[in-house]
């Protein structure tokens, strides 16, 4: 798949293409049933198919004071796209300076003169170019000027349309069932393994904490069954801790995986220091409570572990 970052890498020769729009954030079910009608109308039509997305996010432009937690980072975006069948991905550069043309020079420019689309595939509630002016409609007459076809896609979901914004309600509630769900994966979060305070390794819990400029939306305080996987690709069953240790009267939220009856012998000292790791979340076993004494908390913790590798043979059965 081809990658561009910015309008300028697009080659001058490339097209005719199949285009859709959007930010993609978290690539969920609903970003996928457009992809899937976007490949496929490209396949019959001999022509590239193309997703068109933005970094960084507008509302982080347009709003630079609020806080907009994103689904997954930048990589796993485009990794998550190339996963679709796609054959580009433009990234574009958003500023406020791009946020100003209309929605004739956004499709006049990058639609028709980048891409040469000979369809735009998008869904009815689109809005495009300066203060979001352009809609379905727009996008139209647009295509009937510039000689392209545009596809309507209807909101698809069960019991409320698949978004982003609904998997970020989830997360911040810790409902991981719901957010998977929406997702069609474990919700994940990727970054640096980093040293921590060693609590749970004097307690018989090793742990790998991931570092605190991790992607991903870090969801609800708790104790979550999940998988660890490494930089070679390997998954290893984890109790996943997430919060700031109240116990031990923590202060910043962390987010710490125990890998659940890892095979010393077999991979020496299981040192994940440095590595870019990945922890999926699959199942919230608990919130987060403070415990009375190191007894009750060593307990609580073999009970976790139990619970996590019950939920964790299930989903390894049901891949």
């Amino acid at each position: 798949m081809h990658y561009w970052k910015g309008l300028e890498s697009v080659p001058p020769d490339f097209g005719p293409s199949v285009v859709t729009i959007g930010n993609f954030d978290g690539v969920h079910r609903g970003h996928r049933e457009v992809l899937s009608t976007l490949t496929r109308l490209a396949g019959e039509r001999s022509a590239a198919a193309v997703a068109i997305s933005f970094d960084p996010h507008p509302a982080k432009v347009h709003r630079p004071d609020s806080y907009l937690p994103l689904i997954m980072g930048l990589a796993d975006r485009v990794d998550s796209l190339a996963e679709t069948g796609l054959d580009a991905v433009l990234m574009v550069n958003y500023t406020l300076a791009f946020s100003q043309a209309t929605a004739e020079e956004f499709v006049q420019d990058v639609i028709v003169d980048r891409l040469h689309a000979c369809a735009v595939v998008v869904g009815h509630d689109v809005r495009f170019g300066r203060g979001n002016a352009g809609d379905f409609d727009t996008m139209v007459e647009l295509g009937r000027i510039h000689g392209f076809d545009v596809i309507g896609i209807d909101d698809v979901g069960e019991t409320r349309r698949w978004s982003s914004t609904w998997i970020r309600e989830a997360l911040t509630d810790g409902d991981v069932a719901t957010a998977n769900e929406i997702l069609g994966r474990a919700h994940r979060m990727r970054g640096e393994i980093v040293h921590g305070a060693a609590r749970g390794r004097e307690l018989g819990f090793p742990t790998a904490n991931l570092s605190t400029d991790a992607s991903g939306i870090i969801p609800a305080d708790g104790v979550y069954a999940g998988w660890l996987v490494d930089e070679a690709g390997m998954r290893w069953p984890a109790a996943i801790s997430v919060g700031s240790n109240p116990t031990f009267e923590g202060v910043s939220r962390q987010v710490e995986a125990h890998v659940i009856d890892r095979p010393d012998e077999e991979v020496g000292d299981f040192d994940l220091y440095g590595q870019q790791s990945v922890v999926e979340f699959v199942a919230r076993l608990r919130p987060m409570v403070a415990y009375h004494g190191i007894e009750a908390l060593i307990e609580q913790m073999n009970e976790d572990v139990e619970l996590a590798r019950g939920v964790l043979e299930h989903d390894r059965a049901g891949a």
